[in-house]
């Protein structure tokens, strides 16, 4: 049974980890929950260790690593440490020792090695590691709530023996990830205290954080069999922003309300024994203690209409104009989960195929969306094909292992199982199944759904580089991805569509992607935001609250894309089959 979700009416541990993934509202539900306890009288911190952290806004004040006492709530301090700042001075400590006794060109390997995001999580668990195991500190509060767990794959990784090893600083074994790890002995005590107190139910919750929605809860439930897996049991899941209709739905508020059931009716197995809680849907945005209050007892809200600002934005066939013309030969769609990567790529492929291309769609997704195309007659310029991620992974990891399985002990062969897991392997390994795609896709424009992140392109590209990284890597680089990474370097060959939402962390999350593929010189020109309320007519006043709010992110979006973004508003109806799609990329 869901009970409404309220910090004061459950019985809480000294620390809580909120994790699920970007934009269910992680900040806004730690943040309200730290205000309700501190109202209640408890003594809280509020620590942020999210790089795309917008904690500062949502106090409306500038925040620190060193936490400050919030205005207007007298028990509540608050810390917003930087992970990426960490993550400097962690690959410092571990290059700045080989500086003038290797090559340049080692020493940019190197560096490169530790820019992926397993060194920015290794680097916040340095953070969470002080925090969990000061005593000083403990002893001053009440509740310490962190905002973004670790992941499953990190604390596996940090539980492993060969971790603590010399090992890591001779071995060319092919791991990914190697680098982030490199010098822990130092750490090792830390390191397993903290670890120790994540895992005692007594003292830490894991408090996963999702929406209603299909996406979230996949992640939710990923979460959660990963973190069970280190040893974190105590769990519960908190739905946020479940809708509830008003008195004369309209269409698009009875489709939403529809969508969400149907995505609770389909909730994984495993999420079904945890104890949950639901937090209603609010048509504000969540920022400043007012509005943070109200969250848990929420006011009942005014029905009269709001007055939403005009979208300018244009479509998105705009944008499909513009790839058309412009002769480029690859086209990727970027940005994180959830935010409808593959429904705007086919979306793309077939205004495209439209307009008289031969077009090769592929994608990563595991739910086969593209499968909806294939079912109806459609048209015969378009080509359709899916990598799976788990296939290629497995195929990657299966070649990596046997390479090394002569010249590893167990250990070192468990340390490797455990580092191919991690995001950059997958990425890699994906990777390499576009480059075959494109090489064979050379009369087509070929649109992939889920693009390779700058951090893996400057790697594979470091790694054509030297031999060593050769070996590292995965023991030869194949002629594809030499082929490939010139082309995506050049705008008139590749086009990389970001697509977000107008919300806070899809954003701030798109920003950072944007900056990443500006590292590794990958020209980036369109934005697309999707799913927006804004460009709705809903007269539902949760929804009207909702489309207000979007304002202030669509002219940030519009600003960092140079006025290249264009506007998908939220479909009442499932995005699925040809002539929706065609549909969608004509408006």
């Amino acid at each position: 049974m869901t009970r409404s979700f309220h910090p004061n009416d459950i019985p809480l541990t000294p620390y809580l980890f909120f994790t699920g993934k970007g934009g269910v509202g992680k900040t806004s539900t730690a943040s309200a929950t730290a205000i309700s306890l501190a109202d209640a009288g408890k003594r809280v911190l509020l620590v942020s260790t999210d790089p795309a952290s917008n904690l500062q806004d949502v106090f409306g004040m500038t925040l620190s690593n060193h936490p400050v006492q919030i205005q207007g709530a007298p028990n509540l301090y608050v810390a917003n440490l930087d992970p990426e700042t960490a993550a400097s001075e962690y690959k410092a400590q571990v290059v700045d020792p080989y500086r003038g006794k290797l090559p340049d060109t080692v020493i940019a390997t190197m560096e490169e090695q530790l820019s992926g995001a397993c060194t920015v999580e290794i680097a916040a668990f340095n953070e969470f590691s002080a925090l969990l195991t000061n005593q000083e500190l403990k002893a001053g509060f009440d509740h310490i709530l962190f905002d973004t767990a670790p992941t499953g794959h990190t604390l596996r990784l940090l539980q492993l023996p060969t971790a603590w090893s010399g090992f890591l600083d001779e071995s060319t074994h092919g791991a990914s990830c190697l680098g982030p790890l490199a010098g822990l002995d130092s750490k090792k005590e830390l390191y397993s205290n903290a670890l120790a107190t994540l895992n005692d139910e007594q003292q830490t919750t894991l408090v996963l954080v999702t929406r209603p929605d299909r996406s979230p809860l996949l992640e939710a439930a990923r979460a959660s069999s990963e973190l069970r897996e280190t040893g974190m049991n105590n769990q519960i899941l908190v739905m946020n922003g479940t809708f509830v209709l008003h008195s004369n739905p309209d269409p698009i508020s009875e489709a939403f309300y529809k969508r969400q059931q149907i995505a609770l009716d389909a909730m994984p197995e495993n999420l079904k024994t945890i104890p949950h809680y639901e937090i209603p849907l609010v048509p504000y945005n969540l920022t400043g203690l007012s509005h943070l209050r109200q969250l848990f007892s929420p006011i009942e809200q005014s029905l009269s209409p709001e007055n939403v600002e005009q979208i300018s934005a244009p479509p998105l066939s705009t944008l499909i104009r513009d790839i058309s013309s412009s002769g480029v030969c690859v086209v990727f769609t970027m940005g994180k989960g959830g935010v409808g990567k593959t429904t705007i790529a086919s979306a793309i492929a077939v205004g495209l195929a439209e307009q008289g291309h031969r077009v090769h769609l592929s994608t990563t997704d595991p739910a086969a969306h593209l499968n909806h195309i294939l079912d109806e007659e459609g048209n015969n310029h378009l080509s359709v094909s899916r990598v799976d991620p788990r296939v290629e992974l497995e195929k990657y990891r299966n070649e990596v292992l046997s390479q090394n399985a002569d010249s590893l002990d167990e250990d070192g062969l468990a340390y490797l199982e455990e580092d191919l897991r991690s995001p950059c392997t997958e990425e890699i390994a994906v990777f390499r199944a576009f480059a075959e795609l494109v090489e064979r896709s050379q009369d087509e424009i070929v649109v992939i759904d889920t693009a390779p992140t700058g951090h893996t392109l400057l790697l594979l590209d470091a790694t054509q580089e030297y031999h060593k990284e050769i070996e590292r890597s995965s023991g030869e680089i194949p002629n594809s991805v030499k082929h490939l990474l010139p082309r995506l370097r050049n705008p008139e060959e590749t086009s990389v569509v970001i697509v977000t939402l107008a919300e806070a962390t899809p954003f701030y999350e798109a920003s950072r992607l944007n900056e990443d593929l500006k590292r590794a010189n990958i020209p980036t020109k369109w934005w697309a935001i999707n799913q927006s309320f804004a460009a709705t007519q809903t007269t539902d006043p949760v929804l009207q609250g909702r489309a207000s709010s979007e304002a202030q992110w669509i002219s940030q979006i519009k600003e960092a894309s140079a006025n290249h973004s264009v506007i998908i508003p939220w479909e009442p109806e499932e995005i699925k089959g040809y002539d929706r799609l065609k549909k969608l990329a004509e408006k």
